[in-house]
């Protein structure tokens, strides 16, 4: 008896630990992330090239943050700041 106790007792803060995990990995608020790229794009030097490859990623991104979908977004959001160096 005292065992099985444990051994739930175990099992229920083993899966808690991972529950918390998990929520640790969210991705961050795309509009946190936009912000981010644009305050670098306006400080950025980039060649033409760079800037259209910038304003296409944020274009995407911004899409994908208006359809609630963070984490999408925030992988555009990711390589545009890649490519200002930030």
């Amino acid at each position: 008896m005292k065992k099985s106790v444990i051994f739930i007792s175990f099992l229920v803060l083993s899966s808690g630990l991972a529950a918390s995990q998990g929520f640790a990995a969210s991705p961050v608020p795309c509009e946190d992330m936009l912000k981010d790229v644009r305050a670098a794009k306006s400080s950025a030097t980039l060649s033409d090239a760079d800037k259209a490859t910038v304003a296409q990623l944020e274009a995407k991104g911004v899409e994908r943050c208006n359809a609630d979908d963070d984490k999408r977004a925030d992988e555009f959001f990711q390589q545009a700041l890649k490519i200002m160096g930030k």
